[in-house]
């Protein structure tokens, strides 16, 4: 018996029954590599929807993106629509394949757009979409370290590097056109981008361009990268400013004209903050001991935490709101800190981390001068205000 079954499987399959077999053995199988009690969505949905949990929206998302990467994967591959891995992350949510983003340069796929499946829905008895479920989701993969696509991918890795900004990249113009695009069909609140690593820079700054034209879409980024040369100097000159600022505060001034015109622009500014609290709040997703992201909870950068209570990312009434009072009011992003998770490196830059039934979170409060960076352009009040 020992000897026999070596024979066995040494049986050439036929072309498509191999495929077949190399698909149902790879890890990234959704059932395999996904989120273990992650339910899809049902008819049940309809009376108590699931996307209202926090905790289920970050999972899903998670596993959208998760798809992105394997859409780009099963290309290089050379695996069809029918052996494809990754429409197995995407339908069991009743979505669909509405658009692939590719970069013309090299062909690699870097985002898509998913649109609720409302065909697969009513075959699963859901007549309508439930509530909180996005009409449309714009997912953004990270870098890949393979060779098709490592050259595009790693030269916006140092475009961020170099400028902290994604602006003049082929694909921030595809990414932003492409939830443009979304926006218009659906309307800014039923739309959702995210992202993971490179891809969440992406998304949170085309998330930020559309935010400026008045169009606030939901944003979540995984992993956001925050180490930049650029943002190191900017950050040494701040730092010599408010040297400055202090040295200026030890000799006396005499007349009161300049001062009373800087607590009326400070007025202002907070003023502004506020609004942009209310109309667009990215959610970002850190994990302390991933290097490449890391900076954003820092806490010499003047970031303070609050503990969450359970595992859904969400803290008390009472902290919350005790934390806004500290904050001075002013959200711009709302930071998850996963307080219990990977501690090495690869594992806590990884996305699967964020579709874990386990992760525990912390809610951090969003007054991060890295943040603040991110989004300063927002801040400005609009030109007739200003005026």
């Amino acid at each position: 018996m020992a000897k026999t079954a070596p024979e066995q499987k040494a049986v050439t399959l036929p072309p498509a029954a191999a495929a077949a077999a190399a698909a149902a053995a790879s890890p990234f199988e959704f059932h395999v590599y996904g989120p273990r009690n992650l339910s899809s969505t049902t008819w049940r949905d309809l009376l108590r929807s699931s996307w209202k949990n926090a905790n289920y929206r970050r999972m899903v998302i998670a596993c959208f993106i998760q798809g992105v990467y394997l859409l780009e994967l099963d290309r290089q591959e050379k695996r069809d629509e029918r052996t494809g891995l990754a429409p197995q992350w995407w339908r069991p949510f009743k979505y669909r394949l509405a658009q692939v983003l590719v970069d013309e340069r090299d062909g690699s796929v870097y985002g898509a757009v998913l649109e609720w499946d409302r065909q697969a829905a009513l075959y699963d008895y859901i007549p309508f979409r439930p509530t909180g479920a996005p009409a449309a989701v714009v997912a953004l993969r990270g870098t890949l370290l393979k060779a098709p696509t490592f050259r595009r991918d790693v030269t916006d890795d140092l475009r961020f590097l170099a400028w902290d900004s994604l602006k003049g990249s082929v694909r921030f113009a595809g990414a932003l056109g492409a939830l443009r695009a979304a926006a218009g069909r659906f309307g800014g609140g039923s739309v959702c981008v995210g992202g993971h690593s490179l891809g969440a820079g992406f998304a949170l700054q085309v998330g930020k361009a559309l935010a400026k034209e008045g169009v606030f879409v939901e944003c979540h980024v995984f992993n956001p990268p925050s180490v930049s040369l650029a943002m190191s100097l900017k950050g040494f000159a701040e730092t010599a400013g408010e040297l400055w600022e202090r040295v200026r505060s030890w000799i006396p001034y005499y007349g009161g004209s300049s001062s009373q015109a800087a607590d009326a622009g400070g007025g202002e500014s907070e003023e502004a903050k506020a609004t942009l609290a209310r109309a667009w709040l990215p959610h970002l997703y850190i994990n302390t001991n991933d290097y490449i992201c890391c900076y954003y909870n820092d806490a010499a950068a003047g970031t303070a935490t609050v503990a969450a209570e359970g595992r859904d990312g969400s803290a008390s009434g009472k902290a919350a709101a005790a934390a806004m009072r500290r904050s001075g009011g002013a959200r711009v992003a709302r930071m998850l800190v996963a307080s219990k998770g990977p501690t090495k490196f690869l594992e806590a830059h990884g996305l699967e981390q964020w579709w874990a039934d386990d992760v525990e979170l912390q809610v951090a409060l969003n007054h991060s001068k890295l943040i603040d960076r991110q989004l300063r352009s927002l801040y400005a009040a609009p030109p007739a205000a200003a005026s």
